[in-house]
């Protein structure tokens, strides 16, 4: 279930020390991410994930402690979706944060948030949760959170080549945690959905709960929407399309 960049040519290594000029020794998890190994890579993208965790905790805070339940929740369906991801370097960890709005997102390195709201949409459903983390999940096991944060103009390779913290924090706080649940390309979109699906129907999970989440989002939009899910819904392709490419990938009955 993962994927990895391509190996670079022989040139890369010279090019990229001459770009990044005296910050290259510094810049680890760049070029880990870009010519080592998919575990150096996972690792690199765990401590950039990590920097971004804490600016959301400082942000959000973690959910109070009388939503341990939730929490508990999240933690057994995450356990049993991580047993199933084939790289085991891969490391997740969900947590409840405060916040009306129902949402989810994940960060580099396997850092993922989900709303209680979201938890309360979902009926406490395992199945249906199910789907929204192994979403999140794929999402970071198909590299896009962390291609997400290097597509970014702002944080340029000479920039990036600081110790995260110094970087990627700042620039954090600077932008907004919004950005964090704007959607991805409609390929990356649909491709999370079906990865997500097989994740969670290999760890034992109904996959019929991916498309009964995807159905209590339909109907909810600017207009009329008490959830606040219309800007989140807006930012995905229309529910319909999810739902049917999921139907198509897992061979399901809709």
């Amino acid at each position: 279930m993962t994927r990895y960049t391509p190996t670079v040519t022989r040139g890369t290594p010279y090019l990229f020390g001459r770009i990044a000029g005296k910050h290259f020794r510094k810049a680890m998890w760049m070029w880990q991410s870009f010519t080592g190994n998919e575990e150096d890579a996972i690792r690199a993208e765990h401590a950039v994930g990590r920097d971004m965790a804490q600016v959301v905790l400082e942000s959000e805070g973690a959910n109070s402690a009388g939503d341990l339940d939730v929490q508990a929740l999240l933690n057994e369906i995450a356990t049993l979706l991580a047993d199933r991801v084939r790289n085991q370097t891969h490391r997740f960890k969900v947590t409840a944060i405060t916040g009306e709005h129902p949402t989810a997102f994940a960060l580099p390195g396997g850092f993922i948030f989900v709303a209680p709201a979201l938890v309360e949409l979902a009926k406490h459903d395992r199945d249906e949760l199910a789907f929204v983390i192994g979403h999140e999940m794929a999402h970071v096991i198909r590299r896009h959170a962390i291609d997400r944060i290097l597509s970014q103009k702002a944080l340029s390779m000479a920039s990036l080549a600081t110790p995260t913290a110094r970087t990627i924090a700042p620039w954090l706080r600077s932008v907004g945690l919004q950005w964090l649940e704007k959607a991805y390309s409609r390929e990356q979109e649909f491709e999370a959905d079906a990865l997500g699906a097989r994740l969670m129907q290999v760890a034992g999970f109904d996959a019929n709960g991916a498309i009964r989440m995807l159905e209590r989002f339909r109907g909810h939009d600017r207009g009329s929407d008490p959830l606040g899910l219309g800007a989140y819904i807006s930012t995905h392709p229309a529910i319909d399309d999810r739902i049917r490419h999921i139907c198509e990938q897992l061979d399901l009955g809709n």
